[in-house]
This record gives structure tokens, C-alpha cells and sequence, in this order.
């Protein structure tokens, strides 16, 4: 007993040294690419979320200079235009109706991250500790509901057996669910709760409750689609291999991504999934997607790519499988649509 003791001692501060050294790690990459090169210098206020106008793209800074990291907009119609680059800095992030989800470090003795909803002009309406290291965000369409994923450990989905925690916060009622795996899931009918469940990827539909995620358990085959209805804190598996998936704005599609390699340089593909359906369609992109995509409207998704340590471009292609990828935004990374 003793022996289990001590083995569970070291393998807890191992993880814990693995954590910090990895945010000591990201912290001085990222200071030394904001050290570097021109970009666009921030301006507090330079991000309009304000719904109306027209359509900007919200995304992370990543090119090099006094902008990278800081929440930057550019011209739906004209992305290659003028970029604006806000003060206000965040890891991830997700913007919709005026609101922004912006997840993001707290630097100190030990690095705190946080899920902040805040509104068109950055006031702080709440702010949510999270329990390791950002990786997804996401808003409602009318910025209700909020939905966010952390590494524990600063575990990666390239590591075996990585572990994940995802919560759900819904301003109107002001209600934290820390985690999802407090819901119940089903499986053909039967119940289905893997010891090594865990979620990540979540999107919603326009009314608030249904949304759709992604449910892991390595010792039951992968990852699968589950559709959760939040007031009744219930999941249901549809389907298998979905990771990441994002409705349509007409609610009608979900754009995800598929495992369809063991090479683990490029391990997945890029599919959209009709609801009614539940047809398949291989998009054109033939590169590795490890992103959540959006969708600039019911015809187009968009995506991100990485350039380099650190840098992230921002690609766009036709949600119908024609046509080819194109480029839409350097040094962007985590779009989404304020319209």
C-alpha cells in the first residue's frame, strides 16, 4: 500500500511539473513572437462585436508583432483589408450577438485560466476558473448559452488516454455546469457512461438547450456525436467518428472533423454532416483540420491551419464538397462570424 501511495504521489507531481512547464513554455513563445516583426499595434475598443453592419470575422491575432494573441477583426467582404487589433487578449475565443467568450491566463506565481463572457465593449459579465488549459469555446447565437473545453494536466488529443473538461454557462439563468460528464448519455436505448468519457467540441442550436458535442472513451472504440438537451442534462450517441462539430446557421448541418489516418501528421478530414440525412460529404480540403470550424453562412466554412510555432491561418471553402480551399486571413486563428 505504501508503495501504491508513493507511485501516486509521483505521478500527480509529474503531471503537475508537465502543466507548468508547459505554460512557462507557452507564455515566453508567445512573448517573443509579440516581440518581433511589425503586425498591427492594439487599440482598446478596435474590435466592434456589436450585431449589425456588415459581417465582420473575430479571430486571435497570430501574426508576428505587438498584436499577437490580442482579439483582432477583419471585413467579411474584404478580408484581406485592414485588420483591427483590440487590447483585449485571449487564448481562445467565440464572438456572437454582441457578446465574447474569451478564455485566457492570468499570469502570476501560478498560471489561472479563465472563461470570460463579456459584452460589445469588453465589460466583464462573468468569469469562470477553468481547470487546465484552454482548447475550445463557444457562444449560442444570441450569445445565451457559453460552452467551453480544458486540457487537465495540459494533456493534448495527441497524447494517449488525454483527459478533458467541458462546461456550459447559461446567462439568463446564471447556471454553471462544470462539466458535462454530470449528464446522462444513451446509446441505442441503453445507458452509456465510459470510466474514461470525455467531451469537448460543443455548438447549439438557435434555442438554447440542444446542442451537439463530442463524447471520447478510448476503451469504447473513439470518439462519437452526441446530442445533448441541457435542461434535462441528457445526451444521446448518433454517430461515430465526430470530433469538433458546429452547426449550420439554418440548423439543418454540422460541420465536423473525421479521423481517417493513424499518421499523426495528418489525421483527420474535414466533413459536413446533413441532420435529416445523415449523409457524409468529404469536404475539398485535403490538408489536416485540428479545429472546431464555423461557418460564414449557410454555403461556406471556415477554419484554421497552422503556418508555424505559434502562427495560424485562417482558409475558407464550400460547405457542398466543390470548389478548393482558399486562403481568407493570415495570421488569424479561432474565426467566427459577428453579423
Amino acid at each position: 500500500m505504501k508503495n501504491r501511495i508513493i507511485v501516486f504521489v509521483v505521478c500527480v507531481a509529474v503531471l503537475a511539473s508537465v502543466a507548468v512547464g508547459y505554460t512557462v513554455y507557452a507564455l515566453q513563445r508567445d512573448k517573443a513572437r509579440a516581440a518581433g516583426g511589425e503586425g498591427v499595434r492594439p487599440v482598446a475598443g478596435a474590435v466592434d462585436l456589436a450585431p449589425g453592419g456588415s459581417a465582420r470575422l473575430v479571430f486571435r491575432d497570430t501574426a508576428k508583432g505587438p498584436g499577437f494573441g490580442r482579439l483582432a477583426q477583419v471585413r467579411v467582404g474584404s478580408p484581406q483589408g485592414g485588420r483591427q487589433v483590440d487590447t483585449q487578449a485571449c487564448e481562445r475565443s467565440y464572438a456572437a450577438a454582441g457578446r465574447l467568450l474569451c478564455l485566457a491566463g492570468e499570469s502570476g506565481l501560478v498560471v489561472h485560466h479563465y472563461a470570460e463572457l463579456r459584452d460589445s465593449r469588453m465589460k466583464l459579465l462573468k468569469r469562470i476558473q477553468l481547470p487546465g488549459l484552454p482548447s475550445r469555446a463557444r457562444l449560442s447565437a444570441d450569445g445565451r448559452m457559453a460552452a467551453w473545453t480544458a486540457f487537465v494536466y495540459g494533456d493534448s488529443y495527441t497524447s494517449a488516454g488525454f483527459s478533458t473538461r467541458t462546461g456550459i454557462y447559461d446567462a439568463r439563468t446564471d447556471t454553471v455546469v462544470p462539466t458535462l460528464e454530470a449528464f446522462e448519455v444513451r446509446r441505442n436505448g441503453k445507458d452509456f457512461t465510459p470510466p474514461d468519457r470525455n467531451f469537448w467540441g460543443v455548438s447549439f442550436l438557435k434555442d438554447d438547450n440542444t446542442f451537439y458535442a463530442t463524447l471520447g472513451s478510448a476503451a469504447n472504440g473513439g470518439t462519437f456525436l452526441v446530442r445533448g438537451d441541457f435542461a434535462a442534462r441528457t445526451m444521446t450517441v448518433l454517430r461515430e467518428n465526430v470530433e469538433c462539430p458546429s452547426i449550420s446557421p439554418d440548423g439543418t448541418r454540422l460541420v465536423f472533423k473525421k479521423k481517417v489516418s493513424d499518421d499523426p501528421s495528418k489525421p483527420w478530414r474535414l466533413y459536413v454532416l446533413d441532420l435529416a440525412s445523415m449523409r457524409e460529404t468529404a469536404l475539398a480540403e485535403t490538408r489536416s483540420v485540428d479545429d472546431q470550424g464555423d461557418w460564414l453562412d449557410n454555403r461556406t466554412i471556415a477554419y484554421s491551419l497552422p503556418t508555424g510555432s505559434s502562427a495560424f491561418d485562417v482558409w475558407r471553402q464550400p460547405a457542398d464538397g466543390s470548389g478548393r480551399p482558399q486562403l481568407m486571413v493570415t495570421g488569424a486563428y479561432g474565426p467566427s462570424v459577428v453579423r
